[in-house]
């Protein structure tokens, strides 16, 4: 943790330029094929071509989605275990993201062989595109296994530490699909399958650069056994993956959605059914653009946002905040200028194949990506949000202008017809736009209300030098654990670390004693996984189990909470208690400690217990409460004090 001091005191300019810009390019490079594709099938097939692969463009996302549900989870994984000192397991959660991603692609292909021309009409072919897009789609449909599993790899890749190998092998893949296209399409006349061949030889290519790595990675060696299926490691995975995956399918169900309304009100219009469907297209890779360049802003600045909110360095969070909005505007304001002063050059740019079919494009370019800046903030703000660990508000904040414009697609073209499909985004993105506003200016007045410090100034306890067992207090709320380890503490002449621990874990790591300490508290309790996925998070506990081990390597001493019993699980002079207690006993212990009502009493018990079973098994592979993962699990409604004793019988016994 303490590389990471910098992120707290290094310009945050400079330090936003540092980690957005990689980001950015490797965005940017992974919509590369697709947009690539868009721009030499609308020059040398037409917009029917256009329309064509923008039908089978969301399949091409539910495989995307899953590789990212595999590959950002494993990778989010990889960082976690790596912070922890946790390497034993790495190489099998890397091999079932490959192999789970692969198995992912195989049944994509099942799917879409045998959905045939069927699926493809359901997702907004006519009758006019449908050869066009059968003969793209059977082609990318064969290369999608290793296709995801390339992009898995390269999150991977990236969280190995190698962020300029992972973009090298998307830019070579990238670079033979812009030369492959037009020497498919052009000089061999092969149409649109020539852009189909282009594309997976591409993806082929960077499939193998970064299978290659696998040869040399630098924090896990794969073997043939990293690829049996273990489901612990998966779970873990998968809480970590869901964000990306769960993005990517509102991408597929908005772009599924909008091909069958264009279809159907263009059909009644003067456009018929594949002018719409195909400046759909072009319209959408153009605000992918954009996107993806705010989103990479956002994301890169993620570890410093992160940090720095940890730290209580919110004047820096309030900084951050401001460059990144302002960054992701000017971004926003040049495009928004560029796209509605010359819209045709952008339309032309993807093909123009028809005054009727340039003079609608245009004019909905011009109406969808108006006010593509609020949508861009929206979506950076939620971003933000999730950085500082507010997974409440950053959950549906992030999908809230994907709804907006889900409900108002089916709405407003009723009035306005196949155009009112357009004007659904700007609408979408006004009212989105309001919501995060409220959010975000209660944020800041939080941000502006709470006092900057970084590092306490508490007094770090002293390390004990006495050799013996090292005792883990596992409790259930209102057991009277944290009692107990006092007198287990007292009676063998050793310390006790309960809010001890986090003092040193916070002078370690730069963070907050207030942060560490919340991380299992129940405020968060709702969409608790979520909050614990995130990177200010993740960083707290990495920081609070590397204080747990340097106590526990300085000598004997008892340990209540924090899952020191897992963190230490392979330390070898480890005695694990779990205190347990009828449930009237335990409400009638936290109304005499804290005054509470019987019903406030069983209401804390309730949240204070799930809150410690969540973070217990989000960060673990064990069950919290489970007998056999403790030497012994003791009843404390027998006493406090026989409890202590009983625990000091057995540790003197054990350790004779």
């Amino acid at each position: 943790m303490e590389n990471n001091h910098y992120l707290g005191t290094e310009k945050v300019g400079k330090l936003l330029a540092k980690f957005a810009i990689p980001c950015i390019f490797s965005l940017i490079i992974s919509c590369l094929y697709n947009i690539v594709d868009q721009i030499f099938v609308g020059n040398g097939v037409g917009y029917l071509g256009n329309a064509a692969t923008g039908v089978i463009f969301p399949i091409t996302v539910v495989g995307w989605g899953m590789s990212l549900f595999f590959g950002d989870g494993a990778a989010a994984h990889l960082s976690v275990s790596l912070g922890r000192n946790e390497t034993e397991t790495i190489h099998r959660g890397v091999g079932n993201a490959i192999l789970c991603s692969f198995l992912s692609g195989i049944i994509i292909i099942a799917i879409s062989y045998l959905g045939g021309d069927s699926l493809l009409q359901m997702i907004g072919a006519t009758d006019a595109n449908l050869s066009m897009a059968h003969d793209y789609g059977f082609i990318i449909y064969a290369m999608m296994p290793l296709a995801m599993v390339q992009n898995t790899l390269a999150s991977i890749i990236r969280a190995d530490g190698s962020p300029r190998y992972a973009m090298g092998a998307m830019l070579v893949g990238a670079v033979i699909n812009i030369i492959g296209d037009p020497l498919a399409i052009f000089v061999l006349d092969m149409g649109i399958q020539g852009a189909a061949y282009a594309t997976i030889l591409g993806q082929f290519v960077s499939f193998v650069i970064c299978a290659v790595y696998l040869a040399k990675s630098k924090t896990f060696h794969i073997s043939a056994g990293s690829f049996q299926l273990d489901f612990t490691q998966l779970k873990k995975i998968m809480a970590l993956g869901t964000s990306s995956l769960l993005t990517q399918l509102s991408i597929v169900i908005i772009t599924v959605i909008n091909n069958i309304l264009l279809v159907r009100y263009g059909a009644v219009s003067a456009y018929g059914e594949d002018i719409p469907l195909a400046a759909f297209v072009v319209i959408m890779k153009l605000f992918q653009i954009v996107l993806n360049i705010a989103i990479g802003i956002a994301a890169g600045a993620q570890p410093i946002v992160g940090y720095n909110y940890g730290a209580r360095k919110f004047g820096r969070v309030r900084e951050l905040l401001k460059l990144i909005v302002t960054w992701t505007v000017v971004v926003c304001l040049v495009c928004t200028v560029l796209f509605e002063a010359i819209p045709q050059v952008f339309i032309r740019m993807f093909g123009a194949d028809g005054e009727l079919y340039t003079q609608f494009a245009v004019m909905c370019l011009r109406i969808y990506l108006s006010l593509i800046i609020l949508t861009c903030v929206q979506k950076v703000c939620a971003i933000f949000l999730q950085s500082i660990g507010h997974a409440k508000a950053a959950a549906p904040l992030s999908v809230l202008r994907d709804v907006f414009l889900i409900v108002l697609s089916l709405v407003v073209p009723v009035f306005l017809g196949v155009t009112g499909i357009f004007w659904a985004a700007p609408a979408a993105d006004i009212l989105a736009a309001v919501i995060t506003a409220v959010v975000m200016i209660g944020l800041w007045k939080q941000l502006n209300a709470a006092d900057e410090n970084p590092v306490s100034e508490k007094p770090l306890p002293a390390y004990p030098t006495k050799e013996g067992a090292v005792i883990t207090i596992s409790r259930e709320h209102g057991s009277a654990g944290k009692r107990i380890g006092q007198l287990v503490a007292e009676g063998l002449g050793i310390p006790c670390y309960y809010k001890e621990m986090i003092a040193i874990a916070a002078h370690e790591s730069g963070l907050a004693e207030e942060f560490i300490s919340n991380l299992n508290s129940d405020e968060n309790a709702v969409m608790r996984d979520l909050y614990l996925s995130t990177n200010a998070v993740q960083e707290a506990i990495t920081a609070q189990d590397k204080a747990i081990r340097k106590i526990a390597a300085a000598g004997s001493c008892v340990i209540v909470g924090r899952s020191a019993d897992y963190v230490l699980r392979n330390h070898k002079n480890i005695v694990r208690i779990f205190i347990t207690a009828p449930k009237e006993y335990r409400m009638k212990k936290v109304m005499e400690m804290y005054g509470d009502s019987r019903e406030q009493a069983e209401k804390s018990i309730e949240r204070s217990d799930a809150a410690r079973k969540s973070y217990y098994e989000n960060i673990t592979d064990k069950k919290w409460g489970d007998s056999h993962n403790y030497e012994l699990c003791i009843d404390s409604s027998i006493g406090v004090e026989e409890s202590a004793n009983l625990i000091l019988s057995y540790v003197k016994t054990v350790s004779a």
